[in-house]
This record gives C-alpha cells, sequence and structure tokens, in this order.
C-alpha cells in the first residue's frame, strides 16, 4: 500500500473508526507521548531518556506496537500522532526509522514535515531514496522534501519514482518545483530516450512530468509540453 501524508487520519476520525478497548490504548499513548514531551520542555537542559541508548521512552514501544493494538490500516496514522505529541526530537525519529519495520520507516517520513527538525532529518529521506521499496519511496517524497531537498537531489528523486513505478501524484508540491526546470526536463528526456531504445514503454507519468518542466508564457500559464521522443519506426531487419 502507497501512503501518502495526505491519507493520514485525524484523531477525531480515528476515534470515530476504533473500539472502546483501541481508543483506550491511543488515550494511554498519547497520554505518555505528552508527558514526555512536557518533561522535555519544562527542563530543557536536560537529556531526554531517548538520549540512552538503553533506554527508550515508553511513547516509542507504542510506536512499535500500533497496528496490533489500532490495525494495520490505521497503523500510520497512530504512529504518526504519537510522533507529533511528543514532539520527537531527531534522536527519536532517527532510531524509530533506523530500528523499525517498513511500515514503521514509512510513518516516520510521513510525520517528518510536522516536526520541528528543519533539515536535520535529510539523511532519513536520503536513505529512503536508496531503498527499492515503492512503499518507502512514496513517502520520502512528501512535504518534507519538498521543502528541505536541494534540486540536484530532487530532480533524482522524481526519477526514482519513474524507476519504482510509485506515481507521480505522491511527489508533493511537483507542479511548483518542476515548473520550468530545464535540467529536469533533460533527464527525463534522456531516461525516455533510454527507454524506447531498450523497447520498453515510456511512463505516462514521465509525459506528466515533462509537460510541467514547460516555462510559462507570458501570461503566466505553462508553454506547451515538451514531447517525449517517440518510439523508432519499425525497419526492414526488425
Amino acid at each position: 500500500m502507497l501512503t501518502s501524508s495526505d491519507s493520514l487520519k485525524s484523531r477525531k476520525e480515528l476515534d470515530a473508526e476504533l473500539g472502546g478497548a483501541a481508543r483506550a490504548w491511543l488515550d494511554e499513548a498519547l497520554a505518555e507521548a505528552a508527558h514526555d514531551a512536557a518533561r522535555a520542555a519544562a527542563t530543557p537542559g536536560a537529556l531526554r531518556p531517548e538520549a540512552s541508548p538503553y533506554a527508550s521512552p515508553s511513547w516509542e514501544l507504542r510506536f512499535a506496537a500500533a497496528g496490533r493494538h489500532c490495525g494495520q490500516e490505521n497503523a500510520d496514522s497512530v504512529r504518526s500522532l504519537l510522533l507529533v505529541e511528543a514532539r520527537a526530537p531527531l534522536s527519536s525519529v532517527t532510531r524509530l526509522y533506523e530500528q523499525g519495520t517498513a511500515a514503521e520507516r514509512r510513518a516516520v517520513l510521513l510525520t517528518l514535515h510536522l516536526l520541528d527538525l528543519g533539515a536535520t532529518a535529510l539523511p532519513l529521506i536520503e536513505d529512503a531514496l536508496r531503498a527499492n521499496d515503492p512503499r518507502l519511496v512514496a513517502a520520502a517524497v512528501g512535504p518534507y522534501a519538498a521543502d528541505h531537498l536541494d534540486p540536484h537531489a530532487w530532480r533524482h528523486a522524481v526519477l526514482k519514482c519513474l524507476f519504482t513505478e510509485v506515481p507521480v501524484a505522491a511527489v508533493a508540491r511537483l507542479d511548483d518545483r518542476a515548473r520550468g526546470d530545464a535540467e529536469l526536463a533533460r533527464m527525463l528526456s534522456d531516461f525516455a530516450a533510454e527507454r524506447t531504445a531498450a523497447g520498453r514503454p515510456v511512463p505516462e507519468d514521465l509525459r506528466t512530468v515533462l509537460a510541467l518542466t514547460a516555462p510559462a508564457d507570458e501570461g503566466g500559464h505553462p508553454a506547451g509540453p515538451t514531447a517525449a521522443p517517440a518510439a523508432p519506426a519499425p525497419t526492414e531487419e526488425s
């Protein structure tokens, strides 16, 4: 399942869907996360428990158990709420990502833009984009990547989506960042040419992004789309 940050459920939506036992578990889990955040805010110079490699705050244990108690279909949303309620620092999100399952990593990636981390969590995005797991790639190209990836890395993230067949609809702010990007247009055209030369179809999503790279005309409207290379005409030998 490919999940985007837009599909995360609110606390109100979860309460409407969860049974009594699951709601009670979520109440306790969020209370533990809020308590940890309040304690850190009250003693800003003190180390949080997660600073120790031998101890983790109780809400992090809840993070791993979210699917078991609230259902796998709600796990991303519950984990995201926990991270936000705990005001999770970089040390926590890094540990949860590095030690987590693919589903737990996805929840971390989906929530980064909701945390006060600046660009410090970019290594997690970069790691996910090196993977070939479409679920992680889709989660990695969300709002956090749109805000913090430099142009070179962002272009390669778009290409990664095409390689791994992740719909480009998962790429946050695609229209804004692709608009008038001549280098991205060149990379897409090269990729399309390689696919065509190899006798492989050019993904429709590539054409979609290529059209977005066209510079705006004087009236501020996108110019006509740049065509992807057409398939070569068959020869007698072929």
